[in-house]
């Protein structure tokens, strides 16, 4: 079936809320790692199954050039984490390759996942459709309200 929306792993937020995964969401480091078609984010799915390069999230289904944007994803950088107003964000500066340019293709959505704690995922996002770049510029823009926000 492939991607179809973007969301957070429900058991990432079990597992933060009743202190079984030890995530700090202001101190820990994250990475987005892109994918091809193949896996079905499901947001679901155990908290194991959250994590990079298990399941779905496998290496097999990850798009990268080696060099530019890297296997394992692309680190997260500027994190911010906090309330205003009764809504809880997180939010990172837009998601750049590491190299002068690359060339990547069916690229679909990515991974965001703590390198910190188990590689658990935190959310998976979908990019609309099929994205791809040659000998260019890859950049994941975030949403302007952040990667994810939560009501309280």
């Amino acid at each position: 079936m492939g991607w179809s929306a973007s969301k957070c792993f429900m058991a990432t937020i079990e597992a933060k809320e009743e202190n079984a995964a030890a995530i700090d969401m202001d101190l820990d480091t994250f990475k987005a790692a892109l994918y091809n078609n193949t896996p079905t984010p499901d947001q679901t799915v155990a908290l194991a199954s959250t994590a990079y390069n298990v399941g779905q999230w496998a290496i097999a289904n990850e798009v990268t050039d080696g060099t530019n944007w890297d296997v394992a994803g692309e680190p997260l950088t500027g994190i911010t984490s906090g309330f205003s107003s009764n809504v809880y964000t997180f939010d990172a500066a837009n998601t750049p390759q590491s190299g002068a340019s690359c060339t990547l293709a069916s690229v679909y959505g990515c991974l965001v996942y703590d390198t910190s704690v188990s590689s658990y995922g935190i959310s998976y996002h979908y990019f609309g459709g099929v994205q791809s770049v040659s000998g260019g510029t890859f950049t994941i823009v975030w949403h302007g309200s952040g990667i994810y926000t939560a009501t309280a």
